[in-house]
């Protein structure tokens, strides 16, 4: 009786080890984005251009993402001007596994956004 109670709970249990799996992939995806974001603004706000503040933006992106987004890096600039502008604000999105491990065909896009100040000794000429 217990080797049929195992036969029958063991793809049970298996697929719920999946999920659980699967669902970490999304809480770690969330974190790195969110860092991402932060990084991107960060290294931006240090820039004196904002031609070069997107550029070094996209480069701490991408390099945090690198493992963990399954498609492109986006990264959009959210904060008006540059010029006499006092913040960086980003938007940094990308597309994660999470359950396509599992044969869920399910795009799970995650999007963190972060703003810096723009640094006043980098600013100043």
């Amino acid at each position: 009786m217990s080797t049929v109670e195992v036969v029958i709970l063991a793809p049970v249990m298996i697929l719920f080890i999946l999920v659980l799996v699967a669902f970490g992939q999304l809480v770690d995806g969330r974190g790195a984005v969110d860092g991402a974001a932060r990084d991107a603004a960060r290294s931006g706000s240090l820039q004196w251009r904002e031609g070069a503040a997107m550029s070094e933006a996209r480069k701490a992106a991408e390099a945090d993402l690198s493992d963990v987004c399954s498609g492109p890096v986006s990264i959009r600039k959210t904060s008006a001007g540059f010029a006499d502008a006092h913040l960086f604000s980003v938007e940094v999105s990308c597309q994660v596994r999470g359950l396509a491990m599992l044969g869920l065909d399910i795009p799970t896009t995650l999007t963190g956004t972060s703003t810096s100040p723009l640094d006043p000794y980098k600013r100043k000429a």
